[in-house]
């Protein structure tokens, strides 16, 4: 069930991440960049994340600025988001298991003083500015954050597992 407050995404942003880091931690340094049948690296399932709460914190400001925002980006519709994805694993093929963990690290620590630096009417009190749609602020940031760290830590652990089996 979706975050309905500030401290309630607070607590499960911390929650998520928590875990992820975890997993992160325990990740075999062999794994890191093998890729699974679908060509992609438990690297990618990072580096990804990483960019979504970076488009998440773009969305954010561009809306409050009066900037045009484009969800998920600029030549991009929802439908498209497997060929955005693809494009992005194109456009960080060259980055490092250490330099995707340092992105989402710092991805999060913004993420998470934007989210402590909003009221809750700021977060859920109205759609998004910008965004042309009915969710609020902080229901795009628990998708960015939260719930994405959820999907990558459930991804990781059965890569870890299959590896393990085999």
């Amino acid at each position: 069930m979706a975050a309905g407050s500030k401290s309630e995404l607070l607590e499960i942003t911390e929650k998520e991440w928590s875990k992820l880091k975890d997993v992160l931690d325990a990740l075999p340094a062999m794994q890191r960049l093998e890729k699974d049948e679908d060509g992609i690296s438990p690297k990618d399932i990072v580096g990804h994340r990483a960019h979504w709460i970076e488009l998440f914190l773009k969305w954010y400001r561009d809306g409050q600025s009066g900037v045009p925002i484009h969800i998920p980006a600029e030549g991009y519709k929802w439908s498209e988001t497997p060929r955005y994805n693809a494009d992005l694993r194109a456009r960080q093929a060259g980055f490092s298991w250490a330099s995707v963990r340092t992105l989402l690290e710092a991805n999060h620590f913004e993420l998470l003083a934007l989210v402590e630096n909003l009221t809750e009417k700021e977060l859920y009190g109205a759609p998004m500015k910008g965004s042309h749609s009915k969710w609020p602020a902080g229901r795009f940031a628990e998708a960015a954050g939260a719930s994405h760290y959820r999907s990558a830590v459930k991804y990781l652990r059965k890569r870890m597992r299959a590896t393990k089996a085999g």
